[in-house]
C-alpha cells in the first residue's frame, strides 16, 4: 500500500520537474545562465551543453557573460546561441561572449504567460494521469483480493491528497513564472 503511494508521489515529482525545466526555457527580462542549459555546442566532433565549455555569468542583471575555457569555441559558441532560436544575439569581444538580454515587450510577456500556463496546465493533466494510474492499481488490487474495501477507500483518500499537494506546487510555480515575467 505504502509503494503505490511511494511510487504514485516519485512520479508526480518528476512532473514537477519537468515543469521547472520548461520553466527555465521561458525567457524573462532578467539575464539567467539557465536559459542556455540547452544549447549545445560542437566540441570536438560532440555536441556538449555550453554550461560544460564556459564559465557563464551574469552582468547587470540583463546580460550573460560567457568565457570559453577554450578560446577557439568563441565562433562555435555564437553559432549555437543563434541556431538555438532563443531571440538572443551574441556579440564577442576579446575572449569573453555576450549575450544582451531584449527587454520584454508588452506582446511579448503575453505570449509567455501563455506558454507559462499552457507548461503548467501540462503539468497538471500528467498529474491528474498519474492520479488515473494509481487508482487503476488500487482497485486492481483490491479486485485480486489483495486489499480490502476499507483499504482501497484508505488508498483512494491518500492518492488524492498527494494529487491535490502536487497541483497546487503546480500553481505556486506558475504563480512565481508570472511573477518573473510580468516585473520589468
Amino acid at each position: 500500500m505504502n509503494d503505490l503511494i511511494n511510487n504514485t508521489s516519485n512520479r508526480m515529482q518528476k512532473s514537477i520537474t519537468a515543469l521547472i525545466d520548461a520553466f527555465k526555457k521561458i525567457r524573462t527580462g532578467r539575464a539567467n545562465p539557465s536559459i542556455l542549459d540547452d544549447v549545445k555546442v560542437d566540441y570536438y566532433g560532440n555536441l556538449t551543453p555550453i554550461n560544460q565549455t564556459s564559465n557563464i555569468t551574469v552582468e547587470e542583471g540583463r546580460s550573460l557573460a560567457i568565457s570559453p575555457w577554450d578560446k577557439s569555441l568563441i565562433p562555435e559558441i555564437e553559432k549555437a546561441i543563434m541556431g538555438a532560436d532563443l531571440g538572443l544575439n551574441p556579440s564577442t569581444s576579446g575572449d569573453l561572449i555576450r549575450v544582451n538580454m531584449p527587454v520584454l515587450t508588452e506582446e511579448t510577456r503575453q505570449q509567455y504567460i501563455k506558454q507559462a500556463r499552457a507548461e503548467a496546465e501540462n503539468a497538471r493533466i500528467s498529474i491528474r494521469n498519474i492520479r488515473r494510474d494509481s487508482n487503476q492499481n488500487a482497485k486492481d488490487s483490491e479486485s485480486s483480493g489483495e486489499i480490502s474495501q476499507d483499504d482501497l477507500r484508505r488508498l483512494e483518500d491518500s492518492i488524492q491528497k498527494e494529487t491535490d499537494k502536487y497541483i497546487s506546487i503546480v500553481d505556486s510555480e506558475l504563480s512565481k513564472k508570472e511573477e518573473d515575467l510580468i516585473e520589468i
